[in-house]
């Protein structure tokens, strides 16, 4: 059952840079956001902007208390990263002003998100699927360039594509292989022997090749446990704090 509910949370690291950003996703997003939105020389609300826009201002409780000066980025469905529509407020790094305004958010009809509820969201509403999902946590945690770009990869699709052109190759052979059974009493033959080898021979080498990828995947992301093992004073200590 898909949650209609409309939530927010805060999207940095606490405690870290002088700015920080507070995402809010749901049917009322826009509608809650600018509620609490005072923009800068009377100019125009959230509901009157276009998606992909930016407006400047200020962020109140719901009597009127301001908050905070913030840039505020308005994303429409079905074109944000969850596809509901969605703003970002971007604030000042303090973690009281971030509290302020989440308990602003949660006071006019926001819920504080789940962990990884937004990328739910976005699997849900077929934003990606559930390889995109997961490299979405790969990429969070990417501590190196090779790691940083595995993730990158498995974004943009690139394992999810490896994945329906093996299964478009799997029902081509099914399918001729059931048209044979279905006939096989006759003396007719459907498909061609060297294209059913040719056929079963790159199903072979993908599945060969995903599975070779998995392996040096996990190496690059997880490590390769290594003993460092020598006689007495050899060096061993050196080599592990070089």
């Amino acid at each position: 059952m898909i949650n209609k509910d409309t939530i927010c949370a805060i999207s940095t690291a606490p405690g870290i840079g002088g700015i920080a950003v507070i995402r809010v996703s749901g049917e009322k997003a826009v509608e809650i956001t600018d509620s609490l939105f005072i923009p800068t020389n009377s100019g125009k609300s959230l509901r009157d902007r276009k998606s992909y826009t930016l407006a400047y201002g200020q962020i109140s409780e719901s009597n009127g208390t301001v908050i905070d000066d913030v840039v505020i980025s308005l994303f429409r469905d079905p074109n944000s990263f969850t596809g509901e529509d969605t703003t970002e407020i971007s604030c000042h790094g303090s973690i009281y002003i971030q509290q302020r305004i989440i308990f602003a958010l949660i006071e006019t009809g926001c819920r504080l998100a789940t962990p990884g509820e937004f990328t739910q969201r976005a699997f849900i509403n077929g934003k990606m699927d559930l390889s995109q999902a997961e490299a979405v946590a790969d990429l969070i945690a990417s501590d190196s360039a090779a790691t940083h770009r595995l993730a990158m990869n498995q974004m943009k699709g690139t394992f999810s594509n490896e994945l329906i052109m093996l299964r478009a190759e799997l029902l081509v052979l099914t399918s001729l292989m059931e048209l044979e059974l279905d006939f096989s009493e006759e003396e007719v033959e459907f498909a061609d022997r060297a294209h059913l080898r040719d056929i079963s021979q790159r199903i072979e080498l993908t599945i060969s090749n995903l599975a070779d990828s998995f392996s040096v995947g996990n190496a690059i992301k997880n490590g390769i446990p290594v003993a460092i093992i020598g006689e007495t004073n050899a060096g061993k200590s050196t080599l592990l704090n070089a």
